[in-house]
């Protein structure tokens, strides 16, 4: 059974007024951060900086992916009330041991300081990743989706876009202040679709951010074999990267990328490459 979701969408961004480099008055759009703290069970767990978009599916997907509840059964409401700031989760049945759980915090590098509870690493080992295949000319596509795709970041910068594919088809975009806000929307998006839960076996992970070893795991947990970016990738992502057996694609832009890790995943054509050449 889906659990209950209140719908409480805030405006995304707010106009003000700047002075350019003129000196001249002007009015802009800047994306309109806000607090958001959580409660599970009437226990406060921790406050996200989000800009509103799908409160929700975000908090759905941070439980998620912080593997505080291993289905989406396990949840019987998510309450936003934007007036004191706070998303209220009722829970079934509780969450067992949630202090010890939740008490190793790590702040991370992403954009609106993420954090996670627990062991970065404590469960990379444990994830297999199904096989999956991306051919060039769908990952040229994802690029050009993206690209033509409205957005807050068109309007006012300042945000992370991240999308879920399939091959070529966009599923579903979410923005926010963080990389990390909009791909646990995305995990929350896939945990609230009806039927069969949805899979990430056939699916690719794309995101404007780069591929830190947080988005790394975060997408494998979510069964995604493949992630793209069109930025680079980090170090310690790599290294997930290559542990996990992911494929991870940076520098995604127009006709151009760099397959990281995993390339047997990717079905290389260099000829569409070669045929853009100036």
């Amino acid at each position: 059974m889906l659990p209950y979701l209140t719908q409480a969408r805030a405006p995304l961004t707010r106009e003000v007024s700047v002075i350019n480099e003129f000196g001249e008055t002007d009015t802009v759009s800047i994306p309109a951060e806000r607090a958001l703290t959580v409660y599970v069970d009437k226990r406060e767990l921790v406050t996200l900086m989000t800009l509103g978009a799908h409160p929700e599916l975000l908090v759905l997907g941070f439980l998620r992916n912080q593997r505080l509840v291993a289905s989406v059964d396990e949840v019987e409401s998510i309450t936003v009330d934007w007036e004191v700031g706070a998303a209220a989760v009722k829970t079934r049945q509780g969450i067992s041991d949630i202090e010890a759980r939740t008490a190793k915090r790590v702040v991370t590098t992403g954009c609106g300081q993420g954090s996670v509870f627990g062991d970065l690493m404590a469960e990379v080992d444990n994830i297999e990743l199904p096989a999956a295949t991306l051919l060039q000319s769908e990952l040229y596509g994802i690029v050009n989706a993206i690209r033509v795709q409205e957005t807050t970041y068109k309007s006012s910068g300042s945000v992370h876009g991240c999308a879920l594919f399939q091959g070529a088809e966009m599923r579903v975009f979410i923005e926010d202040v963080g990389r990390h806000n909009a791909l646990d929307t995305i995990a929350g998006w896939m945990w609230m679709q009806p039927g069969e839960p949805m899979t990430g076996a056939d699916k690719v992970f794309y995101t404007t951010g780069r591929l830190t070893s947080e988005m790394v795991i975060k997408s494998a947990q979510m069964g995604v074999p493949i992630v793209v970016s069109r930025s680079g990738i980090t170090q310690m992502g790599l290294d997930v990267a290559q542990r996990l057996g992911l494929c991870a694609i940076g520098r995604a832009t127009n006709k151009r990328f760099l397959c990281y890790n995993g390339v047997e995943r990717l079905a290389l054509q260099p000829e569409l490459a070669r045929s853009s050449a100036v």
